[in-house]
C-alpha cells in the first residue's frame, strides 16, 4: 500500500493490493479530477484522461464558458450550481435559500493508519496496516470547507472514503445533501449488480444493463431494509462469476440511503452513494461540522469472486470487532418457531434438556418473557421479567439452564414501544409523533425517539438490569419495523435530521452495550436481513439473515448475502417441514447442509420433530463442530445459482492454505432423463492431490428418512471417490455429480490435499 502526490503534475496516486486510484487537480483553481480506478499501472502523467484539454479555453475560475467544462470533467466532489448538470454531491442552502456550491483544493495530508469516525461505524487499522489520505476544499464564497478522507489497507484492493463538511462561515448553513462517494467513470456498456428483495426473500442478485439517465436502489424507511441494500456493483463488459473486472461499492450505514449510477449522453458513468436526501437535511452552526458515513470502494479482476474475497477480508480484519469474530458460536436452539409466546419455565427447560442431550449448547428465549406480553400487542419498552411465566426470573432459569450444562440468551426489541406498556404511559411523548395525528402502527408498536439522550439513557438502564440480573451470553437485537411519523417532541430537537441521527442513536446504545458487556455476543436483526449491512457489522459479528427458514429460499437468500459478507456472520437454523414461511417439504439432511453455511443453529421444538429427523441432530451437530472452523475462516467460492438456473445450487469454501475444501450441492429439483452435472472445482492448489469424501455420513446409510445417496447415485461418483484426484484437473475437467431421485436432495463433498 502506498499514497503519493505528483507535486509537478499535481496528482494523487492511492496503491493497495494491485489496485491503484488516482485524482487530479484540474485548472488554476484546482478542481479535485477523479482520473482513474483499476488495476496497477506505472507512474507517468495520467492528467490527460480528465479530458480538459477537450475544452482549451478553460484556465481559471475567471473564465466565462465553464458550464460545459463543469458539466464533461470527472469530479470527485461536485457541487450545485455552477455547471455540472449532473446529480451533485454536496448541496448547502444559507439563510437567503442561495444553495450553489463549488469547493476546490485547499490543501492535503498523508498519514499512516486510519482515523476513526466519531459517532458512526466505519473501517480500522493500526498504523502499519493502512495509509490515510485527506484533501481539503473549501468554497470561500459559501464558507464551506469539506475533509475528504481516502484509505488503504495492505494487500486489499480497496479504497475507502469518508467525508466531514464544516460550516467556516458566519451564518448557520442547512446541508441537504452530502454524498461520502462521488466517482466519474469510464465505463462504457456496464452492468449494475444490486441485492434486492422484501421480508422473507432478502438480497436477491439483479443484474441490469446502465442506460443512459438515472439508475439507483434505495431506502427510506429508516433502516437499510429488507428491499434494498447500501451496495451496488459494476460489471465491466465481459465480467462474470470469476473473470473480468468487477467495481463494488458499499455504504458503512444502517439508515436511509441512495446508491445510484448516471450515465450521461458522453457514457461517462457518476457512481454516488450516501445518505438519502429526500427528508435530510442538517443545520450547521458556524464552526460546527457534520460527518457523512464511510463508502467502501473495491475493485477485482476477477470477477464477483475476487470482490467478495475482498469484502470479506475486509469485514474480518477490518469492520468486524467482535472477539467472537474467529471464535467457533455456540450450536443454539431458538424457542421461537417451537413455542412463540405460549411458554413458561418448564418449557423452556424441557427444549433445553433434550437440545443438551442432542448436543446443543444455548438456549436462546425469544419474544414474550418480559411485561404482561403474551403476543406482540403490548409491553416493548417494559424490559422487566414476567415472573407468572418464569417465577424466580431470569436468574433461576439461567441458574436452571447451567446446571443442565446450557448457555442462556435471551431477544430484545429496545427500540420499539408498545402503546400498551408502562413506558409509553409515562413518556407517550418518547415515540415518534407528528403534532395533531394519529402515530402509525406497525406490528401494533410505535418508534422510540432515540436522538434524545434520555430516551437511550432509559433504555440502556433497563438492559443493564437485565443483563445483571442473570448470567447471559447472548443477546438478540430485533427491529420489527420501518419509522413513521417520525418527528420528535425533545427540546430543541432540529426534525430535518432525525432519520439520521435515529440511526446515531441506536449505534450509541450498541456501543455502550458492547463497552459495558465485552463477553456479550450479540446477534443483530431486524425482522430477519431487513439491517444485515456493514454498519451493524461493526457492532455485531452476526446477523439474523432472513425470518424465511426454508432450506430452498435460503439458497438465493444466502447467496446474495454471501457476495459481501463472510458466512460467519450469517445466522442460519434449521426450521421444521413443512417450513412455516412457504409450507415446503424439505429433508432434514438438505435443511442441515444449508444451514452449515452461516452462525448453525435450531429454530425448532426437538420432541415434535419426526423421530428419522431427530435422530439426524448429533451427527448435524458434528457436521458442525468439524467443518467450522473451514467455513468461518475460508475463502468462499460460488459454483452453482440456483438463482440463474433452478435446477442446481453449490458453493464451496477453501482453506487459506488450500488444504481442504468442504463443497455444498443442493439438487433443488429433479428432471428425468438428465445427465450427470459435470462441475468444476475452483480454489484448490492445481499441483495438490486430493481425496474426496462424502463428508456427511447420514446421507450413506438409509435411516428411513429418504435423505440417504441410492447405491446407484453413489456408484456414479466413483470414478472420483476416494481416490486422488489433481487440482489441476479437478478445475479443469471436474467431476461428474449424478442426478439424484427427488427434488430438494442435497450433499458435502470433502477434498483433502494428500501431503507430498
Amino acid at each position: 500500500m502506498n499514497i503519493t502526490y505528483d507535486d509537478e503534475h499535481r496528482i494523487f496516486r492511492l496503491e493497495a493490493g494491485g489496485m491503484c486510484y488516482c485524482m487530479g487537480l484540474t485548472g488554476e483553481e484546482g478542481i479535485l479530477t477523479h482520473l482513474y480506478f483499476g488495476p496497477a499501472i506505472g507512474t507517468e502523467d495520467i492528467a490527460y484522461l480528465s479530458r480538459a484539454a477537450e475544452y482549451p479555453g478553460i484556465q481559471g475560475p475567471e473564465d466565462r464558458d465553464r458550464a460545459g467544462f463543469l458539466d464533461a470533467l470527472p469530479a470527485e466532489m461536485p457541487g450545485y450550481g455552477t455547471g455540472d448538470f449532473r446529480s451533485p454531491a454536496v448541496i448547502v442552502r444559507d439563510g437567503r435559500g442561495q444553495c450553489t456550491v463549488h469547493p476546490v483544493y485547499e490543501g492535503h495530508r498523508i498519514t499512516d493508519g486510519k482515523p476513526v469516525l466519531s459517532g458512526l461505524p466505519a473501517t480500522f487499522a493500526g498504523e502499519q496496516e493502512a495509509k490515510t489520505l485527506e484533501i481539503t476544499l473549501t468554497d470561500p464564497s459559501a464558507g464551506v470547507r469539506l475533509v475528504l478522507s481516502y484509505s488503504v489497507f495492505d494487500d486489499l484492493p480497496v479504497v475507502t472514503r469518508s467525508v466531514v463538511f464544516i460550516n467556516d462561515s458566519p451564518e448557520e448553513l442547512t446541508l441537504t445533501r452530502l454524498f461520502s462517494c462521488s466517482v466519474d467513470m469510464d465505463l462504457t456498456d456496464a452492468r449494475m449488480l444490486t441485492l434486492n428483495g422484501a421480508w422473507g426473500r432478502e438480497k436477491k442478485m439483479q443484474i441490469s444493463p446502465v442506460v443512459i439517465g438515472q439508475q439507483s436502489v434505495s431506502s427510506l424507511r429508516g433502516v437499510s431494509s429488507h428491499q434494498a441494500h447500501p451496495f451496488l456493483g459494476l460489471l465491466a463488459p465481459g465480467a462474470s462469476q470469476d473473470a473480468g473486472e468487477v467495481y463494488g461499492f458499499s455504504l458503512v450505514y444502517s439508515g436511509n440511503f441512495l446508491a445510484q449510477v448516471e450515465r450521461n449522453a458522453n457514457d461517462l458513468l457518476r457512481v454516488q452513494l450516501g445518505i438519502h436526501p429526500l427528508g435530510f437535511s442538517c443545520r450547521v452552526a458556524p464552526g460546527e461540522c457534520f460527518t457523512a458515513p464511510e463508502a467502501v470502494m473495491i475493485y477485482s479482476d476477477r470477477g464477483l469472486t475476487g470482490m467478495t474475497h475482498t469484502c470479506h477480508a475486509l469485514c474480518r480484519e477490518h469492520l468486524i470487532r467482535s472477539r467472537y469474530l474467529h471464535r467457533k458460536r455456540p450450536v443454539l436452539i431458538n424457542n421461537w418457531e417451537a413455542t412463540f409466546f405460549d411458554f413458561d419455565l418448564e418449557k423452556l427447560l424441557k427444549i433445553a434438556r433434550r437440545a443438551k442431550k442432542e448436543g446443543l449448547e444455548l438456549l436462546v428465549m425469544d419474544d414474550g418473557w418480559f411485561g404482561k406480553r403474551d403476543d406482540d400487542n403490548s409491553s416493548l419498552g417494559d424490559w422487566v421479567v414476567n415472573e407468572k411465566k418464569l417465577p424466580g426470573g431470569l436468574k433461576r432459569l439461567s441458574d436452571e439452564l447451567a446446571a443442565i450444562g446450557m448457555k442462556f440468551g435471551i431477544w430484545v426489541e429496545p427500540e420499539m414501544v408498545s402503546p400498551d406498556s408502562d413506558l409509553y404511559r409515562a413518556h407517550p411523548d418518547w415515540a415518534f409523533s407528528v403534532d395533531g395525528r394519529t402515530p402509525c402502527r406497525a406490528r401494533n408498536q410505535y418508534v422510540l425517539d432515540l436522538t434524545r439522550k434520555e430516551v437511550r439513557d432509559a433504555i440502556f438502564d433497563q438492559l443493564c438490569a437485565v443483563l445483571d440480573s442473570a448470567d447471559i451470553a447472548y443477546v438478540k437485537w430485533d427491529m420489527n419495523r420501518a419509522l413513521t411519523d417520525v418527528a420528535s417532541h425533545g427540546e430543541g430537537g432540529e426534525n430535518g435530521g432525525l432519520f439520521h441521527r435515529f440511526i446515531l442513536g441506536t449505534y450509541d446504545l450498541q456501543e455502550r452495550l458492547l463497552a459495558r458487556y465485552p463477553d456479550l455476543l450479540l446477534e443483530n436483526c431486524s425482522s430477519g436481513g431487513g439491517r444485515f449491512d456493514m454498519g451493524m457489522l461493526f457492532y455485531s459479528p452476526q446477523i439474523w439473515t432472513s425470518d424465511d427458514t426454508d432450506a430452498i429460499e435460503r439458497l438465493a437468500i444466502q447467496e446474495g448475502t454471501a457476495l459481501l459478507y463472510p458466512l460467519s456472520t450469517m445466522g442460519a437454523h434449521i426450521s421444521v417441514s413443512p417450513s412455516q414461511a412457504v409450507g415446503r417439504l424439505v429433508p432434514m439432511t438438505t435443511r442441515g447442509h444449508v444451514a452449515l453455511a452461516g452462525t448453525f443453529g435450531y429454530e425448532l421444538d426437538i420432541d415434535h420433530l419426526p423421530e428419522a429427523d431427530a435422530a439426524l441432530i448429533p451427527g448435524q451437530v458434528a457436521l458442525y463442530h468439524r467443518f467450522n472452523d473451514l467455513i468461518r475462516e475460508g475463502d468462499y467460492y460460488r459454483i452453482f445459482s440456483a438463482q440463474e438456473e433452478q435446477y442446481h445450487d453449490s458453493y464451496i469454501v477453501v482453506e487459506k492454505d488450500r488444504s481442504r475444501a468442504l463443497m455444498t450441492w443442493v439438487q433443488v429439483l429433479a428432471r428425468p432423463a438428465a445427465r450427470s452435472v459435470r462441475v468444476r472445482i475452483p480454489g484448490l492448489d492445481p499441483d495438490g492431490k486430493y481425496r474426496i469424501g462424502i463428508a456427511d455420513p447420514a446421507v450413506r446409510n438409509d435411516d428411513g428418512s429418504g435423505n440417504f445417496l441410492h447405491e446407484g447415485e453413489v456408484h456414479a461418483m466413483r470414478a472420483f471417490l476416494d481416490r486422488p484426484v489433481s487440482g489441476r484437473t479437478l478445475a479443469g475437467a471436474g467431476i461428474l455429480i449424478p442426478v439424484l431421485r427427488g427434488d430438494f436432495r442435497s450433499m458435502l463433498l470433502e477434498f483433502v490435499r494428500e501431503q507430498a
